[in-house]
């Protein structure tokens, strides 16, 4: 992978060293191979606004009113701070200008380049806790330790989100949908002392969309965290499904695009280190 992705990694080394916790990593973080897979589901509007640290921060609205949440899978097989499981809540929002339903929809299904669109992580629990130091020192990411356990099988990609045994989600994606190359960077907000940060991120990837998938879907447990996203009032079935069968990503440090809003720490969790396990399923199984 990162072969095929030579040229794109070039002139990233040498980086910036920092230090945060028990982190100590080159910035930008590299990302050589990964699985990700991940769905939308439509989302309470007033009660995706009460997440929003900026009133200037604006959730995108599909065509009934209805804002969005996505929750994605991160199985990071090759990175520049060794591997690790990340799962993600993000809210799809436009800083600084006022969307409606009909304009909102498009950048919310097709991951546009819309001025001012990128995804407000809510949660974002990983597997090691040099990921959620650099993660929370350097970007404000609201970052805990977990456990994941990974299923890649041929048909389907599932993650079992969990800590101290206690279920926070089940994820599930099917395989299935239409091939599209993806060269365009993902934006993510996020809050670091109160300071609002846009970060972009530039990503070479081929993903596969499909739309009302059938088979795909998150069950949510009892966990603080479950609690939080429930709160969002989720649809029951997702609207769209998203893997990624190629990606490559380099993060790099974010800028601070607004001062003094809302905290957005999210669930804080332990001091710990998660766990990881990933086993990879067969296409057929055989009877004992």
């Amino acid at each position: 992978m990162r072969k095929t992705h030579e040229a794109f990694f070039e002139g990233t080394r040498p980086g910036k060293t920092v230090t945060h916790g028990q982190a100590s990593f080159e910035l930008p973080i590299l990302y050589y191979r990964d699985d990700l897979f991940g769905l939308y589901f439509s989302a309470d509007e007033g009660k995706v606004r009460e997440v929003m640290p900026s009133h200037e921060l604006r959730p995108v609205l599909l065509p009934n009113g209805r804002a969005i949440a996505a929750i994605f899978a991160f199985h990071y097989m090759e990175t520049s701070i060794g591997p690790y499981g990340e799962v993600a809540v993000g809210i799809p929002a436009v800083y600084g200008k006022r969307i409606t339903p009909l304009t909102g929809a498009a950048p919310a299904l097709l991951e546009s380049a819309f001025p001012g669109f990128g995804v407000l992580v809510s949660h974002l629990p990983v597997t090691t806790l040099q990921a959620r130091d650099a993660g929370r020192g350097e970007w404000g990411y609201p970052k805990f330790t977990a456990d994941m356990d990974f299923e890649i099988a041929p048909e389907f990609m599932s993650c079992d989100l969990g800590e101290n045994g206690e279920r926070i989600l089940e994820l599930k994606v099917m395989k299935r949908g239409f091939h599209a190359r993806d060269s365009r960077p993902l934006t993510t907000y996020s809050v670091k002392d109160r300071n609002l940060i846009k970060t972009v991120i530039p990503q070479r990837a081929v993903k596969r969309i499909s739309l009302f998938p059938r088979g795909s879907f998150v069950r949510l447990g009892d966990h603080p965290a479950a609690r939080s996203i429930r709160g969002l009032d989720l649809s029951e079935k997702p609207f769209m499904s998203v893997y990624y069968p190629e990606r490559a990503g380099i993060l790099p440090p974010g800028e601070v695009i607004e001062t003094g809003v809302r905290p957005l720490e999210g669930y804080m969790g332990g001091s710990r280190e998660g766990g990881l396990s990933v086993s990879h399923g067969a296409l057929f199984e055989t009877a004992e």
